[in-house]
């Protein structure tokens, strides 16, 4: 395990534990969450060192890493993809109507085949072989890392869904986005929102704090913090209806050991009529552009 001694956001070194989350996914550890106490980050801390992480994603139920439909769960996430996937590109093409697009941790490349239909000049970058070889089985040209990339390609839209919650290097990560991305592109970044309703609600049980391949936990004042650091405005921010649901149904059985469809159906329910703004949902959607 690798403690972390300064705030991945601003640098300050004083921090309190919050919660202690089981990772019920694969290995059954309890991880700590704590939050800075200059500015109110919260990530997992310690973590598992980098050589032995990659054993925590080793799950048949990690679905963007397997496409497994096995289990109720996983047949509700893919039902409602294909709309997801459409409303995703929507958003990018808002903002820039074609060009490159580099979806990084792009999983088994679903939204990078959206795009590619549509037009875009596509690439991914996927550290995880199996879900790699899925999207370069497609067509897709899908990079193992970001250091093999060609330096003189560019992009005018960079996506990470539910991806930056996971990067060891965050700053080096922020960098590269920094440098690769074109002058008038954009950089969407969704990832999960500890402040929700459904967050509060299921407290250490909720499914989105994901201990330990989510490393660190957002709300919007952190993210934009962390993203001004690397010459990124906040533009724009998006709800995430859906997720409120799926990680409603997965708390569920976290909390109780089995799915109550109807607890969590009234769960994601009322924490989307609570959001009242884009930034209070379950899952937040942040576009970012160049300062």
């Amino acid at each position: 395990m690798i403690s972390i001694n300064n705030c991945p956001v601003c640098n300050a070194t004083s921090f309190k534990p919050v919660l202690t989350c089981k990772d019920y996914t694969v290995s059954k550890e309890d991880f700590t969450i704590v939050v800075c106490q200059s500015c109110d980050f919260k990530f997992t801390n310690p973590i598992p060192a980098n050589e032995i992480l990659g054993s925590y994603y080793k799950s048949e139920d990690y679905i963007s890493h397997s496409n497994t439909k096995k289990g109720m769960i996983s047949r509700l996430y893919h039902a409602v993809r294909n709309y997801t996937l459409k409303k995703k590109i929507q958003l990018v093409s808002m903002h820039v109507s074609r060009g490159r697009i580099l979806d990084y941790g792009c999983g088994t490349g679903m939204f990078l085949k959206v795009c590619q239909d549509n037009g875009w000049k596509s690439f991914g970058m996927e550290p995880d072989e199996g879900a790699a070889k899925i999207g370069s089985g497609m067509g897709l040209t899908v990079f193992s890392n970001k250091t093999i990339i060609n330096p003189e390609l560019k992009f005018d839209a960079i996506t990470l869904w539910h991806v930056l919650e996971h990067v060891t290097d965050l700053d080096d990560t922020l960098n590269f986005f920094k440098a690769k991305l074109n002058p008038n592109g954009v950089l969407i970044i969704a990832v999960p929102n500890h402040t929700s309703f459904d967050a509060q609600y299921y407290k250490e049980f909720w499914a989105a704090y994901d201990v330990p391949r989510h490393l660190y936990h957002f709300h919007k004042e952190t993210i934009e913090k962390l993203l001004e650091r690397f010459d990124f405005n906040l533009v724009e921010t998006k709800p995430m209806k859906f997720d409120s649901f799926y990680v409603s149904m997965l708390s569920e059985k976290y909390k109780t050991g089995s799915i109550k469809y109807l607890n969590a159906f009234i769960t994601g329910l009322r924490s989307n009529i609570k959001a009242k703004t884009p930034d209070n949902y379950s899952s937040v959607i942040y576009v970012f552009k160049k300062a």
